[in-house]
């Protein structure tokens, strides 16, 4: 038996919070969460207040290509499940299946940031509609870049994490970091669909 996976079989089902450190990192990331939450529900109300002034550039319902975003959604919601498969591993004390699916993960983070880099080229070279050209579009990068930037700094933690767990294995001090990156997944996953529904979908027929 590996050193491993020795470690792995002392751990309780709940690693993340076999310890009061463990415990209060999850706490204290859940009131990280309700200050995002805050943080972008004001970049929602900005962008609907301004979504309408689109100084004579392009309108969203001109603009938006929804084959690419629904494209991207679903990614990033598979993306979703498979961090759930994560913590199931995690529970199971099965170090494999945890790296594996957030591997996965990282792979799908990816690929949904491929498809908006390459929905915002689209967009500012062929269309001329950038930061500067109203402030409807002012307001979109912001809220949507915003977004883009969560999930890129979210594939960096996360391959971190895995490095770290082919370090050191699955222990009472990497669970929590592994559960803790699980939340901030679902929680950028969760604040992608209010942006597909409000500033995309909305966009379309309003």
């Amino acid at each position: 038996m590996s050193h491993a996976e020795h470690v792995n079989g002392e751990l309780p089902h709940e690693p993340e919070k076999a310890t009061l450190e463990g415990r209060n990192k999850v706490l204290g990331f859940w009131l990280f969460l309700g200050g995002e939450a805050v943080l972008f529900g004001t970049l929602f109300a900005t962008f609907l207040a301004l979504r309408g002034q689109n100084n004579e550039g392009p309108t969203a319902s001109e603009l938006f290509s929804l084959p690419i975003t629904a494209a991207a959604t679903l990614i990033l919601l598979v993306s979703s499940l498979t961090s759930v498969f994560a913590i199931q591993a995690l529970h199971r004390h099965n170090i494999e299946k945890l790296k594996l699916w957030l591997i996965v993960t990282v792979a799908l983070g990816l690929g949904f940031l491929g498809l908006e880099i390459y929905e915002f080229y689209e967009y500012i070279v062929h269309e001329s509609f950038n930061m500067k050209t109203s402030a409807f579009s002012s307001a979109f990068y912001t809220l949507v870049g915003f977004h883009g930037a969560h999930v890129a700094f979210g594939v960096v933690w996360i391959s971190l994490l895995i490095a770290q767990l082919y370090r050191k294995g699955l222990t009472v001090v990497t669970a929590p970091k592994v559960y803790v990156s699980a939340m901030y997944w679902h929680f950028i996953d969760v604040v992608w669909v209010f942006i597909f529904s409000v500033v995309y979908l909305l966009g379309k027929v309003g």
